[in-house]
């Protein structure tokens, strides 16, 4: 199901608890580092993907999808279009509840077989700017 609605998109951030980044970065200036991080300040647990990366023991990384021992509510992809097919297909052999394909990335089959295998699809949006546009940080 593509999500496309400020008030479904808003309800997928509000049911969601545990954020799988595929394509994560460890340096703090990509991206997809940085995302994690708000997701991470926002109170989002959160489980860095990257095959060649290093975890420390605060934060693991993990090298694939199917390494993680939590249920995962959204798949947010940072990788190429190329790419997203395989992220979906991981996503679909874990259960995830959604897929997240980040902001310019677009690869309409792939979102296709994530919707067909029941996945919620948010897709060409960054979850960063989404979180921050539909529901804001409390001031404290």
């Amino acid at each position: 199901m593509r999500l496309t609605t400020d008030e479904e998109i808003r309800q997928l951030l509000q049911e969601s608890q545990h954020v799988a980044v595929v394509g994560w970065s460890p340096k703090p200036d990509r991206p997809s580092h940085e995302v994690a991080a708000y997701l991470k300040a926002r109170g989002y647990t959160i489980y860095p993907v990257n095959p060649t990366a290093q975890g420390t023991p605060e934060q693991p990384v993990f090298a694939n999808l199917s390494d993680i021992q939590v249920p995962i509510d959204v798949v947010d992809v940072f990788r190429r279009p190329e790419d997203v097919p395989e992220a979906v297909e991981a996503a679909i052999a874990i259960g995830a509840k959604a897929i997240w394909i980040q902001l310019g990335i677009v690869n309409e089959e792939a979102a296709q077989r994530a919707s067909e295998a029941g996945l919620k699809v948010v897709m060409d949006r960054c979850m960063k700017i989404e979180l921050e546009r539909l529901l804001p940080a409390q001031s404290a």
